[in-house]
């Protein structure tokens, strides 16, 4: 009731200025929610550095977190001002379109995770806004660091045609499942999804010791393939 009393004087006085709508907004709150919500970028942004999982590691994304979160904070203290300044922002953002493509979804959790402590901090819940930062990084942490026995990669094998049977011979000893096979001219490309334990590697000795096999690979699969 309060919020539409505000909306009515406002829309009545044309005398009224910005600064008199956000007059209840204190300097010292402005400052206290930058530095929370820096503190919570700055933990996401260190824990992406260190422990992501992604194939390449990206610095631009990693920023754009950052900014993200301390955006984020500063929009909802400003619209959580005063009911026109809310409507007034949505609006504006509401034409916003982002187009860039997040090939992982890890990537996306980063992203919510940036919006979330910038949405908690800019509602001035700072003690949410870091416990759940800090709840989220000792998560994210304790799944990278305890992996499973079981990861999967993906095997790569490039050998001369007339290797074909004894590199068969050796796959079908490996539990396996074809991602894709290319043929051309004399050599022939074959992509295999692999089940490692415990990092146990020595299955790749018999294939590189093929004769015509020209190199085998092994890369951590994420889901990324294409």
């Amino acid at each position: 009731m309060g919020r539409l009393t505000d909306l009515e004087n406002i829309l009545a006085d044309p005398q009224l200025n910005v600064i008199q709508i956000v007059g209840g907004l204190r300097p010292v709150d402005v400052v206290i929610t930058l530095i929370v919500s820096t503190i919570c970028a700055m933990g996401i942004f260190l824990v992406y550095r260190f422990f992501s999982r992604s194939v390449l590691y990206s610095e631009n994304f990693n920023v754009l977190i950052v900014m993200l979160c301390v955006v984020t904070s500063f929009i909802i203290i400003t619209i959580g001002t005063n009911i026109v300044l809310t409507l007034g922002m949505v609006g504006a953002l509401s034409i916003v379109r982002f187009r860039a493509a997040v090939k992982d979804p890890l990537d996306v959790g980063f992203l919510f995770w940036g919006v979330a402590a910038g949405l908690t901090a800019g509602a001035q819940l700072y003690w949410v806004a870091l416990l759940g930062t800090a709840f989220v990084a000792i998560l994210y942490i304790a799944f990278t660091t305890i992996r499973f026995d079981k990861r999967a990669f993906l095997l790569i094998v490039r050998y001369g045609n007339e290797a074909e049977n004894a590199v068969v011979g050796h796959m079908e000893k490996i539990k396996h499942k074809l991602k894709n096979k290319t043929v051309s001219g004399d050599f022939t490309e074959m992509t295999v999804e692999v089940k490692v334990v415990k990092n146990n590697t020595d299955f790749l000795n018999p294939l590189k010791e093929t004769d015509n096999v020209d190199n085998v690979v092994l890369v951590e699969y994420t889901g990324d393939y294409a």
